[in-house]
């Protein structure tokens, strides 16, 4: 009865861990914050993920980023705008690979106000 409780466990253990995925903990700018002024965006996840894609859009449209952070997997991922960010709403939306290659995306967004 015992080893049937605790192959059961272990079971149930192994599977929860399979649907765990990687997810974005932190931002910089924080999610809905309100700042003066943005030297870079930052993603921090509670896993590696490999971001594949990353978009960020004001009130004149796209604005320009370089990528600090290449193509591997990273816990810390930070690209860099390219230019000032004058007053207005931003939004940046992501895309990437977990560590266990599910796809995943992810947004946040925040203000840039004097």
């Amino acid at each position: 009865m015992k080893q049937t409780i605790y192959a059961m466990t272990a079971m149930v253990t192994m599977a929860t861990g399979a649907w765990a995925h990687s997810k974005s903990e932190q931002t910089t700018p924080a999610n809905k914050a309100i700042v003066t002024s943005v030297d870079v965006i930052e993603m921090r996840f509670d896993d590696p993920m490999r971001v594949t894609a990353i978009i960020m859009t004001g009130p004149d449209g796209e604005i320009g980023l370089e990528r600090e952070t290449g193509m591997d997997p990273v816990i810390v991922f930070r690209a860099l705008p390219l230019a000032d960010l004058p007053d207005g709403a931003y939004m940046v939306d992501w895309r990437g690979l977990a560590a266990d290659g599910h796809p995943m995306q992810g947004s946040f967004g925040f203000t840039v106000a004097d």
